[in-house]
């Protein structure tokens, strides 16, 4: 383990070599054909346009880079999260499964859902999530966009504008004592004594297709970025992971796109939620308790995703942990940028990325074990904008609508 002021590094002795194959366990768990069928999917609703990829050569001259990329996911179904493509999908998927075995298997569209073909049944469920904030909104607008109820739960860290964002979707929203841990597990509670169904990105016994679901929808992004790298892949890609769907996502997907040429996979952690890398320490998944509290919101859980953490355990070079500050620091280097570059708004979550890399930078052999230099060429990934526009005031000291004029 390396460490130096605000953050901790540990390379990863697992990681699959280079030239390995994608292989049967882990396409066991999430596939091309799940990838492809998600895609084809969530291509066709309503508002579906692919997030763009910012280069940005000023702040990667800064750092030392040869390039700089950040797949700018803000404007995601107007969700303003990447998430979008996760919950909502699971929740596609689960109506869709519910509808087909009430009409003798036959094929149902989404359209014919948002049409309210199907109203009487679709009216019936109820699905729940807990949530720190953004796939609660996805599960929410989902529910409200196919027409069942949605009951979310947040934890008492989750902040009073992200809580009304979900609200606005139609959901019923609880918010629950606890850390975000405690919440899921209240969650699952109240979905089997109600008859519920749970819509969660994190796995556990007995209940793995909905995470997968969510985990394939969000490869919709890394397909994007296959797209929009035109045939360069970047060297290096910083994956923020709270349970870990995001990172596994990405990761098999730009497995099972670009083989032995895929980016080596650095996975960033808050300093007090670091359960990815305290399970890497021990080799098997860990939970890592206590309040979690930080400000990068959707990475405070404690407890990884065993589907997620089968993937990412091979696929990751190196595990990142690193103080709230870093995260703060980032958002604001965004919304000011140099040599050119755009402005772009993002949430200390979206920013973690960045974050990492400004953590780091500065420490040689810290550059070195992750064989960062000149030559390196890295995609960060902005998982969220503004979710909360009066934390990012306060952050920027300006909206986001003043950042991007």
């Amino acid at each position: 383990m390396l460490q130096a002021d605000g953050v901790r590094v540990y390379t990863n002795p697992r990681a699959a070599p280079r030239g390995e194959a994608y292989g049967a366990a882990r396409a066991a768990i999430l596939d091309a054909g799940g990838f492809a069928a998600a895609e084809r999917e969530i291509s066709s609703w309503p508002g579906y346009a692919a997030t763009p990829l910012h280069r940005l050569p000023g702040l990667a001259a800064e750092l030392g880079l040869a390039e700089l990329c950040y797949k700018d996911e803000g404007a995601r179904f107007g969700l303003k999260s990447f998430k979008a493509l996760g919950g909502a999908y699971a929740v596609f998927r689960l109506l869709e499964a519910k509808i087909e075995a009430r009409n003798g298997g036959r094929p149902v569209s989404s359209a014919e859902v948002i049409a309210g073909a199907w109203r009487e049944i679709v009216s019936g469920v109820t699905v729940t999530c807990a949530t720190d904030g953004n796939h609660g909104r996805s599960v929410a607008w989902g529910a409200q966009l196919f027409g069942c109820r949605c009951v979310i739960y947040v934890h008492q860290h989750v902040s009073e504008g992200r809580r009304a964002a979900i609200a606005r979707y139609g959901a019923e929203v609880v918010r629950v004592p606890g850390n975000y841990d405690d919440s899921v597990r209240h969650a699952a509670t109240q979905a089997a004594r109600n008859g519920w169904t749970v819509v969660s990105d994190t796995s556990y016994e007995g209940y793995r297709d909905i995470p997968v679901d969510v985990m394939h929808g969000y490869g919709v992004m890394a397909r994007e970025i296959v797209r929009q790298c035109a045939g360069a892949p970047p060297s290096h890609v910083f994956l923020q992971t709270g349970v870990g769907a995001l990172a596994a996502s990405v990761c098999a997907s730009f497995w099972l796109e670009w083989g032995e040429r895929r980016p080596g996979p650095v996975v960033v952690e808050p300093a007090r939620a670091d359960c990815f890398l305290q399970s890497a320490l021990a080799g098997r998944p860990v939970a890592v308790g206590g309040e979690l509290e930080t400000v990068m919101a959707g990475l405070a859980c404690g407890e990884p995703s065993p589907l997620a953490w089968e993937i990412v355990d091979a696929g990751a070079q190196a595990f990142v942990a690193i103080e709230d500050r870093f995260a703060l620091e980032a958002v604001r280097r965004f919304a000011q940028p140099v040599g050119g570059d755009p402005a772009i708004v993002a949430g200390e979550t979206g920013a973690s990325g960045l974050a990492a890399l400004l953590a780091l930078m500065p420490h040689e052999p810290i550059r070195r074990a992750l064989r960062l230099d000149a030559h390196s060429r890295v995609l960060l990934i902005g998982s969220e904008a503004d979710t909360d526009p009066q934390i990012y005031r306060r952050i920027v000291g300006r909206s986001a609508e003043q950042v991007l004029s």
